[in-house]
């Protein structure tokens, strides 16, 4: 087992990433894994690491503290507790994936693509990714990829619409292929940007060919004239239908992380209530199930008091944040403490993540802009408006005094603005 440090690279079970509170290792479920499993998961977490969890914003765990000591035998513990895991490529589906208002069975799709591109051994870099959206409530256009296909209804059943480099927005569009060509469609394009060498990006390869040269790779079977429509924002926390009249319940990780024996202790509750699996999902959540109609309201209530968040207009859902002091040996400010802080004394509304606090430049947690970024300086708490943590700060104020701060910086730049 190696550690991961090279740029570019992604933390996995197998080569944990260094991060200044340790050995990171990052597992994306190939699928619902059971809640038995999650327990044991949470359990290894505590034995091998520092107990701190995360969900990622693509919906990966992520276990952090490990040491070089303590990584391959929780890499052992976790291998034996029998959940599937994506290996490679990621290929990210579209979550409850054969939900009612799905169109496809995005799981089943995702299944095949992974064992087709492992059988491929194509060289491509590790960031790359493909997205399989079964045209269902919880679809994934906020998420950014390489190749996403998207289920699409028709007279005639569902095709398969195929956008390279971007999210749901911004992709482009190549066309829609049928269910049982889209494997061969997707190798046909993986095997196009490889051809471009290891480190090869689908915009990259898209920006030096053109749109032509993807649509002559995928062949005659293409149909254009297909347009996607637009789509409400899709919003996991809440409650989910299933089939035969069951539901999942989806929750958010405040501030983005929890603790291994918080999250224990929900697993438990869920499935002395009847559920039996739980899912990873985008945006920093966890979607848990299949439960009763009369049973959601008790997960969710206990939810609660463990601390997640389980209200769609929870603040904390707005903010992330990384370890910071004492648990980060680059943290310059306790990012977590603060974060809380300011969750609560700031008016965070909307929509995605308004509010990120960095113990230092680096800004691990997340590494595009937002809103109000603060970050941990040498001087202080660095004050970043609509920038990253790598941004030199307007303002700096201790931790007491960050609110403030940030209350005249708003007001300052509203008069200036009127």
């Amino acid at each position: 087992m190696n550690a991961s440090s090279a740029r570019g690279a992604c933390p996995s079970l197998q080569a944990p990433m260094q991060t200044g509170d340790g050995l990171l290792a990052r597992i994306l479920p190939a699928g619902p894994m059971k809640l038995k499993a999650l327990a044991g998961l949470c359990a290894s977490a505590r034995v091998h690491g520092n107990g701190t969890m995360e969900i990622s914003a693509r919906g990966s765990i992520q276990v952090r503290g490990l040491t070089s000591a303590s990584a391959p035998p929780f890499a052992t513990a976790v291998s034996a507790l029998g959940f599937e895991i994506s290996n490679g490529v990621p290929v990210i589906a579209s979550p409850l994936g054969d939900e009612p208002s799905a169109l496809i069975d995005a799981d089943a799709l995702a299944r095949e693509l992974r064992q087709a591109i492992a059988a491929a051994r194509l060289a491509l870099v590790p960031k790359f990714s493909v997205i399989v959206d079964g045209g269902g409530r919880l679809h994934l256009d906020t998420l950014n990829s390489d190749i996403r296909v998207r289920a699409l209804a028709t007279a005639d059943g569902p095709l398969l619409h195929v956008m390279l480099a971007g999210d749901g927005t911004t992709a482009s569009p190549l066309g829609a292929v049928a269910r049982d060509e889209v494997c061969d469609a997707v190798l046909r394009l993986l095997a196009l940007i490889a051809a471009h060498g290891p480190e090869a990006r689908a915009a990259g390869v898209l920006r030096r060919l053109g749109i032509a040269a993807f649509q002559d790779a995928i062949g005659s079977h293409i149909v254009s004239g297909l347009h996607p429509p637009s789509r409400l924002l899709a919003e996991v926390v809440g409650t989910h239908c299933l089939k035969d009249d069951l539901y999942a319940l989806g929750i958010g990780f405040a501030l983005g992380h929890t603790e291994a024996g918080t999250l224990r202790a929900l697993a438990d509750i869920a499935r002395a209530h009847g559920g039996s699996w739980a899912l990873p999902a985008p945006d920093r959540t966890l979607l848990l199930g299949p439960f009763k109609r009369t049973t959601v309201k008790t997960i969710r209530d206990e939810a609660r008091r463990l601390g997640f968040a389980v209200d769609p207009t929870d603040p904390r859902r707005r903010v992330v944040a990384c370890p910071g002091t004492p648990a980060c040996a680059s943290g310059l400010i306790a990012s977590r403490e603060i974060a809380a802080d300011l969750a609560r004394d700031l008016p965070l509304s909307g929509d995605g993540i308004a509010l990120h606090v960095s113990g230092c430049a680096k800004g691990c947690a997340h590494p595009t802009p937002t809103p109000l970024t603060i970050v941990g300086t040498a001087r202080g708490a660095g004050i970043v408006c609509c920038g990253t943590a790598r941004a030199t700060p307007s303002a700096y104020a201790d931790a007491a005094d960050l609110a403030e701060e940030i209350d005249r910086i708003i007001e300052t730049r509203e008069a200036v603005d009127a």
